[in-house]
């Protein structure tokens, strides 16, 4: 159960991650700029930390070609999603509605891509499309009721 604990502790931290990124945006008056200082954090906790343990490990070889490009794709993914934010921000999204649509619409996608790169072996629980529509409203109900 210790991957809940990590769980949570994403939960936490993009949690924060909103009104952190706006705040630096808004400091810096430059959407560019709080950029950077993402791609910055991104390097020193996401490329300095791994290169540290892995080698404190000997374990700096030996990466599949596969493994590689996928991760790599994620890392865009992720890259993309944060300068799709910084530009919502930029263009007058405010983070208690920007983030919730992001959050709420992020694990819609990931569902159905999920399921189409690894089907599951039975025929999913009627209430996952329950849900599925719930979250739908609920964003919609975000967006449509946000704060002045």
């Amino acid at each position: 159960m210790t991957w809940v604990l990590f769980a949570l502790g994403a939960a936490l931290a993009w949690g924060f991650y909103g009104v952190a990124l706006q705040t630096g945006q808004i400091k810096l008056a430059s959407p560019m700029k709080a950029l950077l200082f993402v791609g910055i954090a991104y390097f020193v906790i996401g490329v300095l930390a791994p290169v540290f343990v892995l080698g404190g490990a000997g374990q700096l070889n030996k990466f599949s070609s596969g493994g590689m490009a996928w991760a790599t794709i994620g890392g865009a993914l992720g890259a993309i999603g944060a300068v799709c934010i910084i530009f919502a921000f930029k263009n007058g999204g405010k983070a208690a509605v920007v983030m919730p649509l992001v959050f709420g619409g992020a694990p819609l996608i990931n569902v159905l891509v999920a399921m189409i790169v690894s089907p599951p072996k039975n025929t999913p629980n009627p209430l996952l499309w329950v849900g599925y529509l719930m979250a739908s409203a609920g964003a919609a109900l975000v967006l449509y009721f946000k704060p002045a």
